[in-house]
């Protein structure tokens, strides 16, 4: 947990995610990531300098098959208030436009939804799961398929809503919440969706675990690359330790 909380504190603190009195939801799909996020901040919480508090939300796809009551527990053990919304996204997306390629659409819908849920819910900051492999991904995906340099940033203001994204999982490495998962026994909800694993950001991912066979710390690499270049919003805001000045008498 301590160094679970240490890459999530170190995002939180470069990046000014948090303030005093913020209501966050947390978008909860289930999957390791968004459980590692929720666990992490209900615990950050507790000794943070800037009190905030949390709402846990889940918007219910529309598969049968898919259940949350592990989850609702795990909400009630960490005194986190716990949000389901039922949508037909499922039915929408692949019973009734048939898309072919559905993820598009399917992300459009779901953040339309979650914004919509969080400010019912009091909250105008949302955090997302996504995590430092996200990040790297995210920034390939863009390059190879859209030829531009661009990618999310850790802090979004999104004016239209009048909601704020944070990101602060983003300097934690997809091996440690899986290890932080499995760990702490999280419950995982299994994704039945038809696409799952069939994206273009899976072939990022194994592009990227052959060239690192090759070139260790490709990865840390790109981040790094990201925060000197810097992207917009990507640079960070460390704490500087001010040099102290010596008088000669």
């Amino acid at each position: 947990m301590q160094k679970m909380l240490s890459y999530v504190r170190r995002a939180v603190d470069h990046y000014h995610m948090i303030e005093e009195g913020d209501r966050i939801a947390i978008g909860v799909s289930g999957g390791k990531d968004s459980l590692t996020l929720l666990v992490a901040l209900a615990e950050l919480r507790r000794f943070y300098p800037k009190k905030f508090d949390i709402v846990a939300i889940t918007l219910e796809m529309g598969y049968e098959d898919m259940d949350f009551s592990a989850v609702q527990q795990l909400c009630d053990r960490l005194g986190v208030e716990y949000i389901r919304i039922p949508t037909q996204i499922k039915q929408i997306i692949f019973d009734i436009r048939k898309e072919e390629n559905p993820c598009s659409l399917c992300a459009k819908m779901r953040r339309g939804a979650l914004h919509e849920a969080a400010l019912a819910a009091g909250c105008k900051k949302v955090a997302l799961g996504h995590h430092f492999d996200d990040v790297v991904e995210t920034y390939l995906l863009s390059l190879f398929y859209e030829g531009r340099i661009s990618c999310f940033q850790p802090v979004t203001f999104l004016d239209r809503v009048g909601v704020t994204l944070i990101r602060p999982l983003l300097y934690t490495p997809e091996y440690y919440v899986r290890s932080f998962a499995a760990r702490h026994e999280l419950p995982i909800v299994h994704n039945p969706c038809p696409a799952d694993g069939n994206t273009k950001r899976q072939e990022v991912k194994d592009l990227l675990k052959k060239l690192e066979q090759d070139m260790p710390g490709l990865r840390e690499r790109i981040f790094g690359a990201m925060q000197r270049y810097p992207l917009k919003g990507w640079e960070p805001d460390r704490v500087r330790i001010p040099k102290v000045t010596e008088k000669n008498d």
